[in-house]
């Protein structure tokens, strides 16, 4: 009889290594590698022969980057979505698109289930089987980091990291160095290891060597340098006046952040299993990319309009965050944020400098600020009366005194 097949999303780190040789011990089964090229650059090197080598009886590397930065990071960043203030979602925002394609793989292999590298205690497994959930209901998931089996033969990255010296696979992570990343085209994000502690300075210089997408602020350029983003309907379509397309723009953006040492989050953050985690994200253009849509979603967006979209933001970047990305609810929300990005088409102008994001100047076709009437001298138009603020200031203080009215009789 056939064996089984299982689809592991594979990285090639320490934990999907480990995984893919005990998946094929343990289930007897034959493990489909599948690795979606998503950014990682350099990590994808020799990663097929790696795979076979460890186990696998046939490799999948992807290149989803194009539909990565257009039908994820673009619609996402056209609704502005930020988690808890702080972080741009880089992590989050992939899971749902490697799961769409592992659950393609699996149905064109028949296998009969995937599998992920994981932890139990943190985000990406909830994010991964969500996703998967809503695409293939039918596909079982392998989880190995949930079963006692395999927590009892690996209860630490030490016991993993001699598995693999023992087993001839090599591996990134060393136990003097112990802190994993996760890179693609948006971020790359560093946990574990020696930053688990909150009190740990990331900035300090003996940590410089940590970071792979942008130069510490302080070595950045003395000079800023300005760019020009221009946007369609809430997406940016050129910079510098050059025509590009979702893709290249992130890569222009990552190459112009990090040169200047922009997107560096340190946080301490909610995961979704209840827990606080600590977080060191990188996500330059990403970053540049945010402060730009927002400047242009100043000019263009109506006020109500932009507090519609503003008032689902927490809830939508939570859903994003949790794994919810093809539930309904977000779809829905999608489809309002798309409508709020008609108009919000122009040209942005920033200055880059020492990690800092600076406006420069905004421009569109169809802005919404007309300085004949903001201007504080006299407006040509004739379409504000400034002595008809009395009455507005008068019914909208109403309330305030009748408040005020009853606390004081109160006393």
């Amino acid at each position: 009889m056939a064996k089984e097949k299982i689809v592991l999303a594979y990285s090639g780190g320490l934990d999907t290594s480990i995984i893919l040789k005990w998946l094929k011990e343990t289930y007897d089964a034959e493990i489909i590698a599948f690795t979606a090229d998503i950014g990682q650059r350099e990590e994808l090197d020799g990663l097929e022969a790696k795979a076979l080598a460890t186990g696998a009886s046939k490799v999948y590397i992807d290149d989803l980057r194009e539909e990565f930065a257009k039908d994820f990071i673009f619609p996402m960043f056209q609704a502005g979505a930020q988690y808890e203030g702080q972080y741009l979602l880089g992590t989050s925002i992939a899971r749902p698109l490697i799961a769409k394609r592992m659950v393609e793989i699996a149905r064109a292999e028949g296998a009969t289930a995937i599998a992920h590298g994981a932890t139990g205690k943190g985000n990406d497994q909830v994010r991964f089987e969500l996703n998967a959930a809503a695409l293939a209901p039918e596909i079982q998931v392998i989880a190995p980091w949930r079963l006692p089996a395999f927590r009892e033969r690996f209860p630490g990255r030490a016991e993993m990291i001699a598995y693999a010296e023992e087993h001839g696979i090599p591996v990134t992570a060393s136990a003097a160095k112990p802190y994993s990343t996760d890179r693609n085209l948006l971020h790359i994000s560093y946990e574990s290891g020696v930053l688990e502690d909150p009190w740990f300075d990331a900035s300090a210089p003996e940590s410089k060597d940590m970071y792979l997408l942008s130069v510490d602020p302080e070595d950045a350029p003395d000079e800023a340098e300005y760019v020009e983003l221009e946007f369609d309907q809430g997406n940016v379509v050129a910079i510098n006046g050059e025509k590009l397309e979702p893709l290249g723009v992130m890569e222009k953006l990552n190459e112009l952040g990090g040169k200047h040492g922009i997107g560096r989050i340190d946080m301490v953050e909610n995961r979704f299993v209840g827990m606080k985690s600590r977080g060191v994200y990188e996500t330059p253009g990403g970053s540049i990319l945010f402060t730009a849509h927002r400047k242009m979603e100043s000019l263009t967006m109506d006020r109500e309009v932009m507090n519609v979209r503003d008032s689902l933001l927490t809830r939508y970047s939570t859903l994003v965050y949790n794994g919810f990305w093809f539930a309904p609810e977000r779809i829905a929300i999608q489809a309002l944020v798309t409508e709020s990005q008609k108009n919000v088409s122009g040209t942005v102008r920033l200055k880059l400098y020492k990690g800092n994001i600076i406006g420069a100047g905004v421009k569109s076709p169809v802005s919404l600020y007309n300085p004949n009437i903001a201007t504080m001298e006299a407006d040509p138009t004739q379409a504000y009366d400034q002595g008809d603020a009395t009455g507005f200031i008068r019914l909208n203080a109403l309330r305030l005194k009748v408040g005020s009215g009853v606390e004081q009789n109160k006393g």
